[in-house]
């Protein structure tokens, strides 16, 4: 069984930071691309970052420069550093795998202005 699990989110006043970690059973990240999602209310699921099997990693430009994303295989979790937070920010932030197309539950992230 494959599980997923996000944890880190919370409520951060505008330009703080947030980690957010996505800690996974059943599949070792180190062997997929895993990417962060995110998803606000009345919006699409946005892909924030990647980071593929390689290590190489990837995200837009509206996020560029703020957050990063990274791996510890021996802990098998990726984390999403967040910096410079921005009211629109905020949203539930998805841990996915192109493997197989996992999905976390999500982790709620609320940046204040």
């Amino acid at each position: 069984q494959v599980n997923l699990v996000e944890s880190g989110g919370g409520l951060v006043q505008a330009g703080g930071s947030l980690r957010l970690s996505c800690a996974a059973s059943g599949v070792y990240l180190g062997a997929t691309d895993v990417d962060w999602y995110r998803q606000a209310p009345g919006n699409q699921r946005e892909l924030v970052a990647t980071i593929r099997s390689r290590g190489s990693t990837n995200s837009p430009d509206s996020v560029k420069g703020r957050f990063t994303i990274s791996r510890d295989n021996a802990k098998n979790t990726v984390y999403l550093q967040m910096n410079s937070l921005k009211p629109e920010d905020t949203a539930v932030y998805y841990c996915h795998t192109t493997w197989r197309n996992y999905w976390g539950q999500g982790t709620q992230v609320t940046v204040s202005s």
